[in-house]
């Protein structure tokens, strides 16, 4: 017999510890080499445990919900042993129903089967359901996960003296440690679902960032045709030649590049009772994400053409939505920027990301009417806000500081040639 441990990943330096999510192979399950086991979630990002070998799931050492620590083992991996039995079927998690009392004898008439898979089998004895109730469409009238899964959504014939209406459906539910408690109050339910340590880290942050800086926020508009010109006529030989959309953030990330260096405060720091001011501009782009909103980062925005500016913002959206965001990717930032107009905001006052000190908000671009050498126009115009930190940085560097941003914009080339 040999054992192969599955310890938890090195975390980084500014993650002490994760949350077990759910585990994926139950003791005496195979395991395929690389397959993930379960997922850690942190508060910043949420890590897959890869197996480190084909095997057999011998024992797990930390159930659902519980912290785990850098390095701590987790589970052992048995990889002479066979899928149908292994001595060290041991695991400090409650083991599921047997599935030999779901699987019952079908009564008469039932299916020609009604045998229920061993996923199916679990599923039906949480519902209180007999294989011989689920028609299966597996071989031979099996019943499978799926089938399990479709009898349980299905109504009570009995129904309980208090109806309690479903819980709208979402795409894909924020993963809980525990399980959601539904309280039964008539017409009126309610769902206590536990925070997810990244909810509460978030939390956390903007609780902090509200209590330790002096937010003030200063608001501009911007006349966003001439970079909708310059889109529109560079979109097609942009695309065709890099292989990714123009979009308008990258735009919004050179017009903050350039306010940031004509005034450095802006890309700067409190540190006790320091400044300290920043001679890189790493740019933190907020996405929404199904776990909660992360901030990844554009390092080095100056150096970077648009072209790689969109390239990497569309990984980071891409990596979100998948939960693939590394640690790495989302530390650090000396200045970040929220969209918050892909959702159809028209204004905002968005809260800085600490350590930082502003933060650019970004809304929804309308037409409105504006006035031009005395004449009533319709322009294409967008709302900008930034929020900064009064302790360090005074109104005039903030409004001037928006102010290049909104020439910058209306005057896109600038942006070409750094002026």
């Amino acid at each position: 017999m040999a054992i192969v441990e599955v310890k938890v990943p090195q975390f980084s330096e500014s993650v002490s510890e994760g949350t077990l999510i759910t585990w994926k192979k139950k003791p005496g399950e195979a395991v395929a080499i690389d397959e993930t086991l379960i997922e850690i979630e942190t508060d910043k990002v949420v890590l897959e445990v890869p197996a480190p070998a084909a095997g057999v799931m011998a024992q797990i050492l930390k159930g659902d919900g519980e912290t785990v620590v850098s390095e701590e083992l987790i589970a052992k991996i048995d990889t002479d042993a066979s899928a149908q039995v292994s001595p060290l079927q041991v695991t400090a998690v409650p083991a599921a129903p047997a599935p030999a009392a779901v699987a019952a004898a079908p009564a008469a008439g039932g299916n020609k089967g009604d045998v229920a898979m061993p996923a199916a089998a679990k599923i039906l004895a949480e519902k209180g359901l007999s294989a011989t109730d689920v028609a299966g469409s597996g071989k031979d009238g099996r019943v499978t996960k799926g089938d399990a899964l479709a009898a349980a959504a299905k109504p009570a014939v009995a129904a309980a003296p208090i109806a309690v209406p479903a819980a709208p459906a979402v795409a894909k539910p924020l993963p809980a440690v525990a399980a959601p408690v539904t309280q039964s109050l008539g017409e009126r339910p309610e769902q206590r679902v536990p925070m997810t340590r990244l909810r509460a880290r978030v939390a956390e942050r903007l609780l902090q960032s509200q209590s330790t800086n002096a937010i003030l926020t200063t608001f501009n508009e911007v006349n966003m045709a001439p970079v909708m010109e310059m889109r529109k006529k560079f979109q097609e030989k942009f695309e065709k030649e890099h292989g990714v959309k123009l979009g308008f953030m990258s735009f919004f990330v050179k017009a903050a590049v350039a306010a940031l260096k004509k005034y450095p405060v802006l890309n700067a720091s409190v540190d006790g009772n320091d400044i300290v001011y920043h001679g890189y501009f790493d740019i933190g782009i907020a996405v929404g994400s199904p776990r909660g909103l992360v901030v990844p980062i554009i390092r080095n925005a100056d150096q970077l053409s648009f072209a790689d500016i969109e390239k990497t913002i569309a990984q980071f959206g891409a990596k979100a939505k998948e939960g693939k965001l590394s640690i790495e990717e989302l530390t650090g930032g000396t200045f970040s920027i929220s969209n918050g107009g892909t959702f159809g905001s028209m204004l905002s006052t968005p809260i800085i990301n600490p350590p930082q000190s502003a933060i650019l908000g970004v809304h929804a671009t309308k037409d409105r009417a504006v006035v031009e050498n005395g004449q009533v126009v319709v322009r294409p115009i967008n709302y900008l806000a930034m929020s900064y930190d009064h302790r360090i940085i005074d109104g005039r560097e903030a409004v001037l500081g928006l102010v290049t941003m909104k020439e910058a914009l209306e005057d896109p080339a600038r942006l070409l040639f750094d002026i």
